[in-house]
């Protein structure tokens, strides 16, 4: 899509809170529904994403825009769905599957990965079970709740960030400490890429391998940077 308009601004909406507009005509979400910002930061960035697009738009280069059309359009029509979609990722998360060797790997796993486990369990009283492989195992059903229900305490912005973080990072739980402020981005993309690494200093990365882990970075990077704008 070529770019059809000469600059992008913020302004109060008529019912509260703020719009975006490009050239003085409010910005409307994929499926056409209005978008209306509750924090002026988060109008401010996604205005700056809008302005800084180039004679052809690439929608990619807008990763705040994407995350406020998701909470407009998907996550407000079908959020029981999504919830329950976000929620699941307790039942077999990354965190707790764990390699029984070599003995290093172990270490860093158990080093970067297991203090987040007990963050969760202090914050959510959501004790998770810890397995040594890769052969799922029920985790406690109230841990699961615990968390199902702090998924579903989050409003539809926050809940937008929650749910690509936490497919971005393969866990909720990482997911839940990035929106939390426990960890910050790059330490999210670390934990849950720590696997990946270990593989990647021992035979080195090809290059298909090195784009998907930067796009996970910046995904990663987008959500945290979401959610500190729209708190702002």
């Amino acid at each position: 899509m070529k770019r059809f308009y000469k600059t992008a601004s913020v302004d109060e909406a008529a019912g509260g809170g703020f719009e975006v507009r490009l050239d003085n005509r409010p910005i409307r979400s994929p499926a056409k529904a209005p978008l209306v910002f509750a924090s002026w930061p988060l109008a401010q960035a996604v205005a700056a994403e809008w302005d800084a697009q180039p004679e052809d738009i690439a929608p990619d280069s807008m990763p705040l825009m994407q995350l406020a059309s998701t909470a407009v359009d998907l996550i407000g029509k079908g959020r029981a769905a999504i919830v329950d979609g976000v929620a699941a990722y307790a039942e077999t998360d990354l965190l707790c599957y764990r390699a029984e060797h070599p003995r290093n790997l172990v270490e860093r796993q158990a080093q970067r990965w297991q203090p987040l486990l007990d963050w969760a369990t202090l914050r959510y009283d959501a004790p998770l079970h810890v397995n040594a492989g890769l052969m799922p195992k029920p985790q406690p059903p109230e841990a699961l709740r615990a968390l199902r229900n702090a998924v579903e305490a989050y409003d539809d912005w926050t809940l937008s960030a929650l749910q690509t973080a936490t497919g971005s990072c393969g866990s909720l739980i990482v997911a839940l400490a990035l929106v939390e402020g426990r960890i910050d981005a790059e330490e999210a993309f670390e934990v849950s890429q720590l696997d990946e690494t270990f593989q990647i200093e021992a035979w080195g990365e090809d290059p298909e391998a090195t784009k998907r882990r930067a796009a996970l970075r910046v995904d990663i990077a987008a959500c945290r940077r979401f959610v500190d704008l729209l708190r702002a």
